[in-house]
C-alpha cells in the first residue's frame, strides 16, 4: 500500500485526521489551524507538559517561577498567527517601559524605551538617524512583520515596507554599518539586539533580526506574560481542546509507527528528529541533505532566584524587561566571533530578563526571578554560571549579595531536555544567509517532504525561531491544500 492509500502511524492505535508531533507554539499553531478546519486532531508530547519552548516552572526555589526558554515575547502580539488567535484576550501580556537596554561601562547605558521619540531623545546626535532608520518599519510594523515572517516564497503583501527593512539590512550587516550611526551607545544598543541570532551583529541574517525586533520594541513593545511564558502554551491547548482537539503527554514519538493512523503528520521537530522518526521511509538524498543541516552555537541558561531587584548602576535600567550584557558593538561583535569559533569568552554575552519588574506573580513578595543566558560554543557542557554573575556584577555593583540561589542548566543539558536544542542551540538551526532562505534544504516547498502527508512545522523551516507560531501555520496552509483539498486561508479558522 502507499502511503496515500494507507496513511501515516499504526493502525492499531486509532485512526485521526492530523497527528502533530511536538507542542511547542508551532505544533500547537498547526494543530489549531487543521482543528478550525473542522479536523480530527491529536497532539503528541515527550514531555509531561505543552509548551516546548513556552514552559515555566520552579527551577530554583520554592515560589520562585522561572522561564525554561522564551521569556519576552514581541513576536507573540505581533504575528499574523497570534493577531488572529488574538492572544492578547487570552494572555495578560505585561509591558515594561522599555522593551531592552544596553548597559555600558563608565557611560549612562543605551535604553530602547517603547516610545520612539523618547529613545531618540536619549540617544543625543545619534538619536535623529535612529528615528530615521525605524520609523517607517514602525509606522507600517504589519507590514515589517508579513515581510519577515513569510515562508520566503511568497512576494509579501507590503512591498515598500519590504523594501526598506531589505536596505536597512544590506546597510547594517556589510561594512556599511558605521555610515549612519557614529556614536558607542546607539551602536551598542542595536549590536546588542542584533546578536540575538547568535551570530556576529555585522551580518545579514543579524542585522535582519536586530532590526525587526528593535522595531517591534518602539510598534508592540516585549512584553512578558503573567505568569510565566507557560501561559501561552495553556491558553493555546485550551482552545485545541475545546475544538475537539486531543493532545497526550510523556508520549515520546521514536517512529510513525508510535502514531495513530493518520491521513496527515506534522512534525514539530529538528531535522534530526524528523530523521529519527521518518528516516527509515525517506530516500536517501533527502536523508543526506537533512544530515547537512547546519545546527549553531548554543545557549548556557543561569536561572537566579534574588533577594531584591537588581541594583543596576544605570537606575534606568531597572525599567527594561530585557538588557544584553556584552558592552560596545566592538565588544559584542568579538564575542559572538569567539562563539562561533568554539570558544567560551571570559567576558561573555548575556542576555537577562527581568520578569519581576512588571510580574509580582514570579516570585514571593519582594523578592525576584533573573533569566539569563549566555552564548557558548555548540554542544558545550561548560557552567558558565560565574562568568554570567560576573557579567551581571560588572552593571550592578552589589548582585553577588542578592542571590538566594542559582541554577545552571548547560547547553548539553537544554539538548537533553529538549531533542529540538541540538546541541543546545535553542534556534533550531545556524542563521547563516543560506539557512535562513532554505531551511532545513534547497526546496520550492520546505514544509513538505518526500512523503507525501508527512510535513515539517518546526522552526527549522521558514520563518525560523521565534515564539510566532508561524511555521506551524504555513505548514499547516500545506497540509489543507495537499491532503485535505481545503483551500480555506488558514488565518480564517482561527476566529
Amino acid at each position: 500500500m502507499t502511503a496515500v492509500q494507507e496513511g501515516l502511524g499504526s493502525r492499531a492505535n486509532g485512526e485521526v485526521d492530523a497527528a502533530v508531533v511536538g507542542s511547542g507554539p508551532n505544533g500547537l499553531a498547526a494543530a489549531l489551524v487543521l482543528a478550525g478546519a473542522g479536523l480530527r486532531v491529536e497532539v503528541h508530547e515527550a514531555a509531561d507538559t505543552v509548551g516546548g519552548g513556552t514552559r515555566t516552572a520552579e527551577l530554583t526555589l520554592p515560589g520562585f517561577r522561572h522561564d525554561l526558554c522564551a521569556v519576552a515575547h514581541p513576536m507573540a502580539l505581533a504575528s499574523p498567527f497570534f493577531r488572529a488567535f488574538d492572544l492578547a484576550s487570552r494572555v495578560e501580556m505585561l509591558q515594561p517601559e522599555a522593551a531592552y537596554a544596553q548597559p555600558l561601562d563608565g557611560r549612562p547605558a543605551a535604553v530602547a524605551w517603547r516610545d520612539l521619540d523618547r529613545t531618540a531623545e536619549r540617544l543625543g546626535r545619534d538619536g535623529p538617524a535612529w528615528r530615521a532608520l525605524f520609523r517607517p518599519l514602525v509606522e507600517d510594523w504589519p507590514g515589517l512583520v508579513d515581510a519577515a515572517l513569510t515562508d520566503r516564497r511568497r512576494p509579501p503583501a507590503a512591498p515598500l515596507t519590504a523594501a526598506r527593512l531589505l536596505l536597512r539590512v544590506a546597510e547594517f550587516g556589510t561594512p556599511a554599518w558605521s555610515a549612519r550611526l557614529r556614536d558607542p551607545a546607539a551602536r551598542a544598543l542595536l549590536a546588542g539586539v542584533a546578536a540575538h541570532a547568535v551570530r556576529p551583529p555585522r551580518t545579514l541574517p543579524a542585522a535582519g533580526a536586530g532590526l525587526l525586533l528593535a522595531a517591534l520594541g518602539h510598534a508592540v513593545g516585549w512584553p512578558i506574560p503573567r505568569g510565566g511564558s507557560q501561559a501561552v502554551a495553556d491558553a493555546m491547548a485550551a482552545e485545541l481542546t475545546r475544538r475537539g482537539g486531543r493532545i497526550v503527554t510523556g508520549h515520546r514519538v521514536d517512529s510513525l509507527t508510535d502514531l495513530p493512523r493518520a491521513r496527515a503528520v506534522l512534525l514539530d521537530t529538528s531535522p534530526a528528529g524528523l530523521l529519527r522518526i521518518a528516516g527509515p521511509r525517506l530516500p536517501d538524498r533527502y536523508v543526506r541533505r537533512l544530515r547537512g543541516y547546519r545546527y549553531g552555537s548554543a545557549a548556557c541558561k543561569v536561572d537566579f532566584a534574588l533577594s531584591g531587584p537588581v541594583p543596576w548602576a544605570d537606575p534606568d535600567c531597572a525599567y527594561a524587561g530585557t538588557l544584553h550584557l556584552s558592552g560596545t558593538r566592538e565588544e559584542t561583535a568579538a564575542l559572538e566571533r569567539e562563539v562561533g569559533a568554539g570558544r567560551h569568552p571570559d567576558r561573555p554575552y548575556v542576555l537577562t530578563v527581568q520578569p519581576g519588574i512588571v510580574d509580582p506573580t514570579r516570585a514571593p513578595a519582594g523578592q525576584h526571578t533573573l533569566y539569563t543566558y549566555a552564548h557558548v560554543p555548540h554542544g558545550s557542557t561548560v557552567d558558565v554560571g560565574d562568568a554570567v554573575t560576573a557579567q551581571l556584577e560588572r552593571f550592578a555593583p552589589g548582585f553577588r549579595d542578592l542571590v538566594l540561589a542559582r541554577r545552571t542548566t548547560t547547553a548539553a543539558d537544554l539538548a537533553a531536555y529538549n531533542a529540538n536544542y541540538v546541541g543546545g542551540d535553542i534556534g533550531a538551526g545556524a542563521m547563516s544567509l543560506w539557512q535562513t532562505v532554505f531551511r532545513p534544504v534547497p526546496a520550492l516547498d520546505p514544509y513538505t517532504t518526500p512523503l507525501p502527508h508527512l510535513y515539517l512545522c518546526s522552526a527549522a523551516t521558514p520563518p525560523g525561531p521565534g515564539v510566532h507560531g508561524m511555521s506551524g501555520l504555513h505548514a499547516a496552509r500545506r497540509a489543507l491544500h495537499r491532503t485535505f483539498a481545503l483551500r480555506t486561508d488558514p488565518l480564517a479558522l482561527l476566529g
